[in-house]
């Protein structure tokens, strides 16, 4: 085979998200535009790129609000973007619009993490990618980071998780490794996990049953994680026989699941489950009727997208002193 008829021929083909050609390239077919940090001119949120491992070339935006005085401590939030493992950035207009609504409504400061991403960088990369960035963000826990508003801004006592899809699941595993690996004076209060991405050999509630979906579903969950050993891998079904849930490192947890949206049930099988499991913490679930998948990422001026943005933002400042 020559290399333009390689270039052109597809190994993998998940549109409308990402093409691998048999060359090895890969094509991603959404969520590439980026846009820089700066001031945003209709909330007042300042943003900023920092750099959190440096040996794999890694950043981060930080995002504070306006008006936030010197040292004025404010819940933090650690984002994790979506994109099924494969495309998007914590640098994409989606979510440095979502972010800055975000900070500004709920008054936090935000840490929104970019990971590698699969195919050329398989999970679980992303997960360990992520876990550098949180122990970046802990490593100001004494005032003494590399990143002032960190330093003179965040509350490490009232810390969060969140995400989107495949963020959510980050969000959800970050926080299982919270519950094995305490780092001191980095308190996790809670996580919000905003349509998870989790998964399942068996079908539950009102999953498709149809062989040839759940057959492409795992498709790409091994096109992502090819050293997995399948759909009851707990980093993709955390609910599967002998999963930690109730290792879990935080006291609250807020699901976010969309009627229309084929993962529903399997948000409610976790909010089920996490209930079920002997963690002695408190979970909630939000239904967003006649929704379908990240509607507020797609449509952030919907009444239901703002019906999930005051709702986070009471989760992040029901503590606050």
């Amino acid at each position: 085979m020559d290399s333009a008829n390689a270039s052109s021929e597809v190994a993998h083909d998940f549109s409308p998200l990402i093409k691998v050609h048999k060359d090895g390239k890969v094509e991603r077919l959404r969520g590439t535009d980026i846009v820089p940090p700066s001031l945003d001119p209709k909330t007042n949120v300042d943003s900023k790129d920092v750099v959190y491992s440096p040996e794999n070339n890694l950043s981060a935006r930080l995002y504070l609000p306006k008006n936030t005085n010197q040292n004025q401590k404010l819940p933090l939030l650690v984002y994790f973007h979506g994109g099924g493992f494969c495309i998007e950035t914590a640098f994409s207009p989606t979510y440095h619009n979502y972010l800055n609504d975000l900070v500004s409504e709920a008054n936090i400061i935000a840490v929104s993490v970019d990971y590698r991403r699969a195919p050329e960088h398989p999970l679980p990369i992303a997960y360990e990618d992520s876990w550098d960035a949180v122990k970046w963000v802990a490593s100001h826990v004494d005032g003494n980071g590399p990143e002032d508003w960190l330093n003179r801004n965040a509350d490490f006592e009232r810390v969060f998780y969140s995400g989107d899809s495949a963020g959510a699941n980050i969000a959800h595993h970050m926080a299982i490794r919270n519950g094995r690996e305490i780092i001191d004076g980095f308190n996790v209060v809670g996580i919000v996990l905003i349509h998870p991405y989790f998964w399942g050999v068996e079908p539950v509630g009102s999953e498709p049953t149809d062989v040839k979906i759940r057959a492409g579903t795992e498709r790409f969950w091994r096109f992502t994680c090819p050293s997995t050993s399948g759909l009851d891998d707990p980093w993709v079904n955390p609910c599967a026989d002998g999963s930690s849930l109730a290792s879990l490192g935080c006291a609250r947890v807020l699901v976010f699941a969309a009627e229309k949206d084929f993962l529903c049930p399997r948000g409610w099988f976790y909010y089920e489950k996490l209930k079920e499991s002997g963690w002695g913490g408190h979970v909630e679930i939000v239904e967003s009727k006649g929704e379908q998948h990240v509607f507020h990422l797609i449509n952030p001026t919907s009444e239901n997208a703002g019906s999930m943005l005051k709702k986070m933002c009471s989760f992040f400042n029901q503590d606050k002193p």
